[in-house]
């Protein structure tokens, strides 16, 4: 059934594979690598990202970069509120909706644990529409793992969590538990 509706030909399977191993690629080397003209390739190319079978994503490498990478899985009455709660943070990565007792997970980068685990209980365990959160983060990923962060924050007066109180009136950030929103301009980081 996927097969079908994805209509791949072995042609498309190996320009998806070169370009797995390695994304900067030029269209040249695939053509001469799957034995096709440089043309054919560009064609095959927009068909796959229009399809929505190739996508190419800018990001850090979480191997790389030192970095933390958390896993929060929710139990949450509205999953889609807490998701657009998270919209605008730079901490978040993604969320996914998923089946389970845990309804929710997600994802969320910073440069510190302490900050992470004051995101989580201020933003999650405390939210009455929560139930459960199991926050766990990533020791390191078998494979390179790319993932988007968001690196240009717009200062606002208020976070885009809509937490209505600053930085300066949280016990986490008084406590040095938390590095602040860099949204705010109360972040103590180095990151963003």
């Amino acid at each position: 059934m996927v097969k079908e509706r994805l209509d791949l030909d072995e042609k498309d399977r190996e320009i998806i594979s070169l370009l797995e191993e390695n994304p900067e690629l030029s269209q040249s080397e695939i053509a001469e690598k799957v034995g096709i003209s440089q043309p054919s390739v560009g064609v095959r190319l927009r068909k796959l990202k229009n399809k929505g079978v190739v996508s190419f994503l800018i990001g850090m490498n979480f191997k790389r970069v030192g970095l933390y990478l958390a896993k929060v899985d929710v139990c949450a009455k509205n999953t889609v509120e807490i998701l657009d709660s998270f919209k605008g943070c730079p901490y978040f990565l993604n969320g996914l909706i998923v089946s389970g007792r845990n309804n929710l997970c997600l994802f969320l980068v910073g440069e510190d644990i302490s900050t992470l685990e004051a995101i989580v209980d201020k933003h999650l365990r405390a939210n009455p529409n929560v139930s459960n959160v199991e926050m766990n983060v990533v020791i390191t990923p078998s494979e390179d793992l790319i993932f988007p962060v968001k690196m240009k924050v717009e200062k606002q007066e208020f976070p885009p969590c809509g937490s209505t109180g600053e930085c300066h009136d949280c016990a986490f950030y008084e406590s040095g538990r938390c590095l602040g929103c860099p949204v705010t301009g109360h972040y103590r980081g180095k990151f963003w």
